[in-house]
C-alpha cells in the first residue's frame, strides 16, 4: 500500500514535468518558425559581407549569448568560414587586438544593449572592421550601429517566469546555422574539405578513410586462376583467411569469386570438389569496388547486395586489392 501511495504522489509531478516539457518545445520550435517569415534582404546582405571578407570572422556575446556565439564560430570555421569567438568583456582588455581591419564581427545579443558589447563598437569601428549584429530589438543601440542588423529575437522565452534566455537562444543558434550553411553553399564547400576539417573521430574517419588506405594487397589479398581445380580454390581461400579468393583470367582480370558459401552450395548439390573445376563451383560477376572509392560506399555496397567481401580491382578490372568486414571494422569506418 505504501509503494503504491508514493506512485500515485509522484504521478501528478511527473504529469506536470512533462507538460512543461511539451510546452518549452513548442515554444521554442515557434521561435524559431517565426524567424522564416522574418528573414528578409538584410540575411542576404549578411551572407555578402561576409563572403567579401579579407580576413576572419570574429563572433562575440555575453552570457548565454556568449555560449550560442562560440557555437556559431565553431560551425563557420568547420563549414569553410574562418572564424573565431573573443569574449567581449576580454576584448576590451586587449584582446580585440587579434581584430585587424580585414576582419568583420558577428555581435550576438538578444537586448542589443550590452554594456560589454557595446563598449568595444568605437574600437571596432575605428579600425574599421564591419559589423553584423544579431538581436531581438531592432531599435536597440546594437542594431542601430552594425553595418547590417538580422533579428534573432522570440516573442517569449519557455521559461516560465518570462526571464532565463530559452527561447531567444535557440532562435539566434539556429540563425547562426542557417548563416553559416548559406555562406558554405554560395562558397561551393566540398566534401573533401569538410572531411579536411574533422580529421579526427568517426566522422573523420568515415569522411577521409578510401578503399586503398583499408584493403588487403599483394599476398594478403587471396587470388588464384580460372583454370585451376575446385580443391585449389579451397587451399587457397584457406590460405587467405577471408573467406574467400578472387579468381582471374590470364590476364590478372577478375571473372569470378569463390567463397564459403560458394564450397557449402557445392556440398549441398553433392559436387565432388576432388574432381570439380574452379569455373564450375564459383560466383562469376562479382561485387567490385576501385580503390579510389571511399570505404563508406564499400559498406553501402556490401549492406546492399548483402556480402562480406567485396574485391578491388583498377580501371581495366585487374586486382588490386580485396577487402571484408572486419577491416573495416578495424579501420572504426563502421
Amino acid at each position: 500500500m505504501k509503494t503504491a501511495s508514493r506512485s500515485a504522489a509522484r504521478a501528478p509531478k511527473e504529469s506536470a514535468a512533462l507538460a512543461m516539457a511539451r510546452e518549452v518545445l513548442e515554444i521554442e520550435a515557434k521561435a524559431i518558425s517565426d524567424l522564416i517569415g522574418k528573414l528578409d534582404q538584410r540575411f542576404t546582405q549578411a551572407v555578402e559581407l561576409i563572403l567579401n571578407c579579407r580576413g576572419r570572422v570574429v563572433v562575440s556575446g555575453i552570457g548565454k549569448s556568449g555560449h550560442i556565439a562560440r557555437k556559431i564560430a565553431s560551425t563557420l570555421a568547420s563549414t569553410g568560414t574562418p572564424a573565431f569567438f573573443v569574449h567581449p568583456a576580454e576584448a576590451s582588455h586587449g584582446d580585440l587586438g587579434m581584430v585587424t581591419r580585414e576582419d568583420m564581427m558577428i555581435a550576438l545579443s538578444n537586448s542589443g544593449e550590452s554594456e560589454e558589447l557595446l563598449a568595444i563598437i568605437p574600437l571596432l569601428k575605428r579600425q574599421g572592421a564591419k559589423l553584423v549584429a544579431m538581436t531581438g530589438n531592432d531599435q536597440s543601440t546594437l542594431a542601430r550601429e552594425a553595418d547590417v542588423h538580422i533579428y534573432a529575437g522570440a516573442e517569449k522565452e519557455a521559461c516560465p517566469l518570462n526571464l532565463a534566455p530559452t527561447a531567444s537562444t535557440t532562435a539566434a543558434l539556429a540563425l547562426g546555422d542557417a548563416l553559416a550553411l548559406a555562406l558554405m553553399q554560395a562558397k561551393g564547400f566540398t566534401r573533401d574539405e569538410f572531411a579536411a576539417a574533422h580529421p579526427g573521430g568517426a566522422l573523420g574517419r568515415r569522411l577521409l578513410t578510401h578503399v586503398r588506405d583499408v584493403m588487403r594487397t599483394g599476398g594478403d589479398a587471396p587470388r588464384i586462376a580460372h583454370t585451376a581445380m575446385a580443391m585449389d580454390g579451397m587451399l587457397e581461400m584457406s590460405r587467405g583467411r577471408m573467406g574467400m579468393t578472387a579468381v582471374l583470367d590470364d590476364g590478372g582480370r577478375v571473372i569470378g569469386i569463390f567463397t564459403d558459401g560458394d564450397l557449402r552450395r557445392g556440398l549441398e548439390k553433392g559436387v565432388d570438389l576432388r574432381t570439380a573445376r574452379l569455373a564450375d563451383v564459383m560466383t562469376r560477376g562479382p561485387r567490385t569496388i576501385g580503390p579510389d572509392r571511399l570505404a563508406v560506399e564499400a559498406v553501402e555496397i556490401m549492406e546492399r547486395f548483402k556480402v562480406n567481401q567485396l574485391l578491388v580491382v583498377d580501371a581495366d578490372q585487374k586486382l588490386t586489392g580485396a577487402l571484408n568486414m572486419h577491416d573495416l571494422f578495424r579501420a572504426k569506418v563502421i
